[in-house]
């Protein structure tokens, strides 16, 4: 029942009322107190005070922009923001004592909080085969381990090379090459867990894998849709472009399954409205949509649109942007009007009143901003929703033109960036082409393993080393118990970290943990100080510089350690500059602007103040498509039939909580405070169970006939949908099936998982 992998505690349950405004004075108050938990207030303050500036660092948190004018000089960050940057900075390190008092079963036995409050990894380590303990390392040493391994294989696809999404620019670039002048496509990232579906969906649809909107675009939206999406805990920054647009005249539709405090009401802590407690009340329409019931709620707004657009031809719909940019309309709408509007409003779970009111406030507005994140890109049918969503925007003209388009939300701060750096298990011809031209070898051409073939892999023995470039693979990914078995399955696991994490201790036959540098480390190489780059969710490439003091000596850079490698794995082999590379990070820009488009006269352009955009064709209104138009896509909408003592159930972070990394264990916005292990059920759903508010139940999943269980939760009442549950991650990982995934982007289905509820024999 009580496992390495994922270890049941009771932390201590207090409940109270949810939140019913985001921010203000307590999003103060809590960011100083994460801060002086883990750092004097002199280094807080000065890591603070260049976080998100354009002549400091980036945010290790979530991909939210920057603005690109003038930015706040006292706090260009959030509530989280403050969090990670207490979390990354902390002067509490881990020296060879630590673990040699600790052994790898006691460390298991933590939760991810308590690991995580451990402290920065102060030197390489190393795990023996056999060994109870981890102990110390050189860097050669460790490389020499690393090599050894992958010269040893059959073939360089038996290893697996993963990236989070805190990786660099320079750092991705760097990796990709590495392992592609090794020769594997093996390049799982976390993208293929997060907005996959979002970068499939979109490449198809509009000719670009990524968001068509600015910050500015934002601000003048007329209308905003936010679906499966909680910036207040996960990207609170965007509360403040929201206040803005709604200071300009924008409508706000929210759509999710649990109503969230930060889309409802805001107090803006940097204005004095805030500080006296006048809030800002966001939200105006809120479409509180079962489980999945995205696509049929798209469809019922599109043919309420149709439907006025019929009564009054050329009121509702851009003909001209339809008959000039598009293709398939006729398609659509023809499929549109075989749909019967209860039936969509029935599977959509919305009151049909709200989607009337809704659709009104689309029939005669252009400039309108769909924005969504996982509560979209994690079903099965993901793909074909986000599809719904293009064709709604499609439909309005509102795609390629100021205020109007697509913004997937990313979830880390330089996701998208590795994605463009060529972190990707299926590269295009054109980069694996340019790779040739500039550096003399030919690249592998096969596809390689996302995240779940990457598992399954593992699982089977086909892959027997395993390296990741940061994140924490065991308890992001799914079905935690079978991941574990693969990793365990592995010859060495290696992980470049900043912290202890969960992934240490369920690690190969041999282990490594190479420390590196984090966001606000300075990075000094041969007597210069170095920075990096990052891209933000729309696609904005600035500089990132950190200013502080590591607390260790003995870490290296995420570059150099790539390097470093490479030089050992390769030797006099290679003709990439691998030294040059390490010794001045202006040379890997160079470089990378020989290699990946867009990034002309890098090195200058980076060093001014704010960055520089990337293009985007979809922002022009230009479509990189197969066919040079935007498509419309058909597709019917998926339900899910439950047995009557089955539910869905969808997980979630808490707000004490940045993805695997736990920072606290409130969630004050819900009333949850110092507990994790618990499930948000419907009032009607506890009573005809059987079970009461402050039960402790067990939670099973069965899916292709195989038993997963998470012990031990505890029941919180709540307003969420009938039949619809919601539980934190990375707890209930171990329920997500490894096998269920949206179909075309393989992405786990982590935010619709058929479960059955039963008592536990656990007492709280």
């Amino acid at each position: 029942m009580d496992s390495a992998e994922n270890p049941v505690r009771f932390t201590g349950i207090r409940l109270g009322p949810p939140k019913q405004v985001a921010a203000g004075i307590p999003a103060v108050v809590s960011s100083m107190r994460h801060i002086l938990g883990e750092m004097n207030a002199f280094r807080g303050m000065k890591a603070l005070l260049e976080l998100n500036q354009k002549d400091g660092f980036d945010c290790p948190g979530c991909a939210w922009p920057d603005p690109d004018d003038e930015r706040s000089g006292i706090a260009e960050y959030c509530e989280n923001g403050a969090k990670a940057i207490a979390e990354e900075a902390t002067t509490k390190k881990l020296l060879p004592v630590f673990f040699a008092q600790h052994s790898i079963a006691e460390l298991g036995q933590l939760t991810d909080y308590e690991i995580g409050k451990k402290g920065r990894i102060a030197q390489p380590m190393h795990l023996a085969p056999g060994a109870t303990h981890y102990t110390p390392i050189a860097w050669a040493d460790a490389y020499k381990i690393i090599a050894g391994h992958l010269h040893k294989l059959s073939s360089p696809d038996e290893a697996v090379f993963y990236t989070s999404g805190r990786t660099s620019n320079e750092a991705a670039f760097l990796y990709q090459l590495m392992v592609r002048e090794y020769g594997t496509n093996n390049l799982p990232d976390c993208s293929n867990m997060c907005h996959e579906s979002s970068g499939v969906a979109l490449n198809d649809a509009v000719g670009i894998g990524k968001g068509s909107v600015t910050l500015e675009d934002i601000h003048e939206a007329e209308v905003l849709i936010i679906l499966g999406q909680n910036p207040g805990t996960n990207h609170p920054r965007m509360l403040t472009a929201l206040q803005k647009a709604k200071a300009n005249g924008a409508t706000i539709i929210s759509v999710n399954p649990l109503p969230e405090t930060g889309l409802l009401n805001f107090l803006n802590p940097q204005t004095v409205k805030g500080v006296l407690n006048i809030k800002t009340h966001l939200t105006d329409i809120f479409l509180q949509v079962k489980i999945n019931g995205d696509m049929a709620l798209l469809k019922a707004l599109s043919l309420l649109m149709l439907q006025e657009e019929e009564r009054v031809p050329g009121s509702v719909f851009d003909q001209e942007f339809i008959a000039g940019n598009t293709q398939g309309y006729e398609d659509y709408i023809a499929h549109l009007k075989t749909q019967s509007l209860p039936k969509l409003i029935a599977d959509s779970g919305v009151a049909p009143e709200l989607i009337q009111q809704a659709a009104q406030a689309l029939f005669h507005k252009k400039k309108i901003i769909a924005c969504w994140a996982m509560g979209l890109t994690q079903h099965k049918n993901a793909v074909d929703t986000i599809r719904e969503v293009v064709n709604l925007l499609l439909l309005k003209g509102s795609i390629g033109k100021p205020g109007a388009g697509t913004c997937p939300v990313r979830g880390h701060s330089n996701v998208q960036g590795d994605r463009t750096m060529g972190i990707y298990e299926q590269p295009s011809a054109a980069l694996l082409n340019k790779i040739n031209a500039v550096y003399g070898f030919q690249p592998p051409q096969a596809h390689g393993y996302d995240v779940v073939h990457a598992i399954n892999a593992m699982h089977r023995g086909d892959a027997k080393v395993f390296m990741a470039m940061g994140g924490n693979f065991l308890s992001a990914t799914p079905d935690t118990l079978y991941t574990a078995e693969a990793l365990r399955n592995c010859d060495l696991t290696v992980h470049v970290s900043t912290k202890l994490n969960r992934s240490h201790v369920v690690h190969g036959k041999e282990a490594l943990i190479l420390p590196c540098l984090g966001r606000s480390d300075k990075d000094i190489q041969h007597g210069e100080q170095q920075f990096v780059t990052c891209e933000n969710s729309m696609g904005v490439i600035q500089m990132s510089k950190g200013n502080l003091q590591p607390v260790s000596n003995d870490m290296r850079s995420e570059p150099v350690i790539v390097c470093e490698l490479a030089m050992t794995l390769f030797g006099e082999k290679s003709r990439v500059p691998w030294a040059d590379y390490a010794r001045h990070y202006d040379h890997i820009r160079n470089d990378i602007e020989k290699v990946i488009p867009g990034f002309d006269n890098y090195n200058k352009r980076v060093r001014h103040p704010g960055g520089f955009y990337l293009p985007n064709g979809a922002r022009d209104g230009r479509f990189n498509t197969y066919n040079g138009k935007a498509n419309f896509n058909i597709a019917d909408v998926l339900t899910t039939p439950l047995a009557i003592d089955e539910y869905m159930m969808m997980t979630i972070r808490s707000h004490d909580q940045f993805n695997t990394t736990i920072y606290g264990l409130d969630d004050r916005y819900r009333g949850v405070y110092h507990e994790r292990r618990v499930i948000f059920m419907h009032p009607a759903d506890i009573a005809a169970a059987g079970f009461h508010p402050g039960d402790v139940v067990d939670l099973y999943n069965y899916h292709g006939g195989k038993e997963r269980v998470a012990y031990g939760f505890i029941i919180v009442s709540y307003h969420i949908p009938e039949k619809c549950t919601a539980t934190y991650f990375p707890e209930t990982n171990v329920l997500v099936p490894v096998d269920s995934v949206a179909d075309k982007s393989n992405t786990p289905t982590s935010k619709l998982v058929i479960i059955k509820i039963k008592s536990s024999t656990i007492k709280n």
